[in-house]
């Protein structure tokens, strides 16, 4: 039913939750894991003063080891777990890149740290946006 299954992660342990149920369902279903995390630009977002510009690019490269980090550390669960993964480091809006990386794929599963009132509104969901807007199924994975 299921034999590429697409688990973007963003280090914190609400993701980690959902690779651990996800490698459980990849492993019963014999399906290849796909671990993606999306490195978004602060720079395009943000107001940046000239001065500030070298640290904009340091951040960068921060975010981007902070990304390999938390998909090196899917890996390992997912070789603990005997399921064959690969990693994507990607550049964009996350929840464009998820739902971009999720046309090669069968299944998105994805943790949800279950916001609600204010937090919800001033935090924002990344999961919330590609549940809605995914045409792929779409597995969430509460953290609470």
């Amino acid at each position: 039913m299921y034999s590429k299954i697409l688990m973007p992660t963003d280090g914190s342990s609400c993701s980690a939750k959902a690779i651990e149920q996800g490698l459980e369902l990849a492993k019963t279903l014999g399906a290849q894991v796909t671990f993606v995390y999306v490195v978004e630009d602060p720079t395009r977002t943000l107001w940046i003063s000239p001065e500030a510009v070298p640290y904009g690019l340091e951040l960068i490269e921060d975010l981007k080891k902070a990304g390999n980090e938390a998909l090196q550390a899917a890996l390992q669960m997912a070789a603990q777990a005997g399921v064959s993964a690969q990693s994507k480091l990607l550049e964009g809006k996350p929840i464009d890149a998820i739902l971009s990386e999720a046309k090669n794929h069968d299944l998105i599963v994805m943790g949800t740290h279950g916001r609600s009132g204010i937090d919800r509104l001033l935090l924002g969901s990344v999961t919330e946006g590609v549940l809605h807007r995914s045409e792929k199924p779409v597995l969430v994975i509460r953290s609470k």
